[in-house]
């Protein structure tokens, strides 16, 4: 009788599948010259890692030509097939840096090495450094916008993109149409904190702040806030812009804010910023009624519209209360 089939295990299939059409470097003539270096997890490894086959004989035969400090053709193919098993291994990435150096490789050639393995791994910190380092050795961003907004139309909020997008743009002046681009995010998500983000990055490092320009700034925060009142990013912008400036000053923002509260918007962010203008009012000599209006819209976002922030929002009123309401005693 035949003796049934014996079932395998789910990491002996795993380790299987990743083996096929793979030739194992202790096969391969062309590496008889090397004797691997096997990993050493100490006599008595707490928790072993389950490395496969593949994984095992590639990184032995790394830590090999790693130790002899080896500069070769093979060696960077090596580095291949252990950035297939782990991309994320900064150690190979850096060897293979050393590599590139080493035999006057085409970058343009690794550029589009490491472009494949972005689309695959978009949130690798380790494979975008390494592009970055590419970029400095070469002097040409020419790719980098096209890459970067490749990946943030799949993912608009990917920070290494736009961490990446942000050096090679500050690195090598590419301000451009930049602000237009991140218009359209904007536009077509006014929730992407990172695109809101961008277009303050832009403006700081391009045209400054400057009165003129602040006004503008503000007339698009609010003309996108009056599209989604409960959005917070534009709000956030709109603090940024006039951080160090008094809100309540700004010409015609306390009147926009006004006549969304009298068209019975009840947006946190709109009823916070309204206290903020309310308290420098208060400081400023209007005190009882810009009090009692903050009073007022600490206890609607304490009760309605913001009962996460309940207790911040009444201690904020007591807070007011205490600094701005007359004393008896000096009447």
């Amino acid at each position: 009788l035949l003796a049934p089939p014996t079932a395998m295990s789910d990491s002996e299939s795993s380790d299987s599948s990743d083996n096929l059409g793979y030739a194992f470097y202790r096969e391969r003539p062309e590496w008889k010259d090397v004797t691997p270096v096997p990993q050493d997890d100490g006599p008595n490894p707490v928790v072993a890692i389950a490395y496969t086959d593949k994984f095992r004989d590639v990184h032995d035969y790394l830590r090999a030509v790693m130790k002899a400090d080896e500069r070769s053709e093979r060696a960077l193919r090596l580095t291949e097939d252990a950035i297939d098993c782990n991309a994320a291994n900064y150690t190979v990435w850096h060897y293979r840096r050393q590599l590139l150096q080493s035999l006057k490789k085409d970058l343009l050639a690794e550029l589009r090495f490491t472009e494949e393995i972005i689309a695959e791994q978009p949130k690798n910190y380790q494979v975008w450094y390494h592009r970055q380092k590419l970029v400095e050795w070469s002097h040409d961003p020419s790719h980098e916008l096209r890459v970067t907004s490749v990946i943030l139309a799949d993912d608009a909020k990917n920070y290494h993109a736009w961490q990446h997008r942000q050096w090679v743009i500050k690195t090598f002046s590419l301000w451009g149409d930049e602000l237009g681009y991140v218009d359209s995010l904007i536009q077509d998500d006014l929730r992407n904190n990172s695109a809101w983000n961008q277009r303050y990055f832009v403006v700081s490092n391009t045209t400054g702040f400057s009165d003129d320009v602040i006004r503008k700034e503000v007339q698009y925060a609010l003309d996108c806030i009056r599209k989604a009142p409960n959005n917070e990013s534009p709000w956030n912008y709109l603090k940024g812009v006039l951080q160090g400036r008094r809100l309540s000053e700004h010409p015609g923002l306390k009147e926009a804010c006004q006549e969304m509260y009298s068209r019975q918007i009840r947006s946190p962010f709109l009823l916070a910023m309204l206290v903020d203008m309310c308290e420098e009012e208060a400081g400023q000599g209007r005190g009882q009624e810009s009090l009692g209006q903050a009073l007022e819209l600490c206890g609607l976002l304490a009760n309605e519209a913001d009962t996460i922030r309940r207790q911040y929002w009444e201690y904020t009123a007591r807070r007011l209360e205490k600094t701005h309401k007359p004393d008896p005693s000096q009447s």
